[in-house]
């Protein structure tokens, strides 16, 4: 019997929606449906393009569409200890401050950073992802990095916020 398509992307899918969520019952939950989505919008996936790539904007509009519904457990839950029952080594604790941090940037800037950084996207993946030209998704990346390097360094101060 031949596995399905998906199949092999659902790590990283699982990965990136425990990133995005701090939660692993809330992630199963953001895969599941996206792999739900897929299955039945499979007739408009353009064969020859990026499957991957394809699952994970299927993934990023339902994560967007859910952040009313999450957004108050998101700002108050603890970081998910992943480790949980081990010995924390010195990378570990470098691991998890960095993941902290990772959840402190706003939606948008941890998505970019997730999708670039941790999945390994190209700009011209994580463009289509997120439905931006790639100049933005780069302009946005170099952002999201920075703020990144002063939550860590704790030189973070107020941010502004864009009014749309």
């Amino acid at each position: 019997m031949a596995q399905h398509p998906f199949n092999e992307h659902i790590p990283s899918l699982r990965r990136y929606a425990i990133a995005l969520l701090r939660d692993r019952s809330l992630a199963d939950d953001l895969v599941q449906d996206t792999l739900e989505r897929g299955l039945k919008k499979f007739s408009l996936f353009r064969a020859g393009s990026d499957l991957r790539a394809w699952l994970f904007t299927i993934m990023h509009n339902l994560f967007i569409n859910q952040i009313p519904r999450t957004q108050h457990w998101l700002q108050n839950a603890p970081p998910e200890d992943i480790h949980s029952g081990e010995e924390l080594a010195e990378e570990m604790v470098t691991a998890r401050d960095f993941m902290q941090a990772v959840q402190m940037l706003s939606a948008e800037q941890r998505a970019i950073i997730l999708l670039i950084g941790l999945e390994q996207l190209s700009y011209e993946q994580a463009a289509q992802v997120l439905d931006l030209p790639v100049g933005t998704i780069m302009s946005r990346l170099a952002r999201a990095r920075e703020r990144l390097r002063q939550l860590i360094n704790g030189e973070a101060g107020p941010q502004l916020r864009r009014v749309k």
